[in-house]
């Protein structure tokens, strides 16, 4: 088994698992290694480095912050100042935020400028819904007082996790 280091265009960084080099490649070449946080099919690989598990204590103490080290963080430029936020930490909460819309919504598809407007008018029991809708549709909804939150749905908040 091959523990992938991987990233996409717009710089996710996310693990990929795969039975060897070979089936990583064709899965790449085929389209079906994307980015669990935006769906993007532009995919490299990071350089990794090897891992030897040589002692349980070495492990344990390579984690241990050395003194005056500084935490690995993100920064914007031109950001203002303020706590700084690892990356992996702010995907995992985005992932996590999308599957419970997912998990407590239902999908409604294309129809959902139409099933939003049945709901608000009494005519559909009332629940959460998700779905598709055009921009020029989404803008409707809001002008008529229907609440709506555009929120893009990374495919990997659909699918359980193996």
């Amino acid at each position: 088994m091959k523990v992938l280091n991987l990233q996409c265009a717009a710089q996710h960084g996310f693990e990929g698992w795969f039975a060897s080099e070979a089936e990583f490649q064709r899965q790449l070449a085929e389209g079906l290694v994307s980015c669990p946080v935006c769906g993007d099919h532009t995919i490299h690989k990071l350089p990794a480095a090897p891992r030897l598990n040589l002692s349980a204590s070495r492990e344990v103490a390579s984690r241990a912050p050395s003194p005056g080290a500084e935490s690995q963080a993100v920064s914007r430029p031109g950001s203002q100042p303020g706590p700084q936020v690892d990356q992996r930490e702010l995907q995992a909460a985005w992932l996590k935020l999308a599957r419970e819309v997912v998990r407590q919504t239902e999908d409604v598809g294309t129809a959902f400028a139409e099933e939003a407007r049945r709901i608000h008018h009494g005519e559909a029991p009332e629940r959460g819904i998700r779905g598709q809708a055009t921009v020029q549709e989404t803008l409707a909804l809001v002008e008529e007082g229907i609440p709506v939150l555009p929120l893009p749905m990374p495919a990997a908040a659909k699918e359980t996790l193996q």
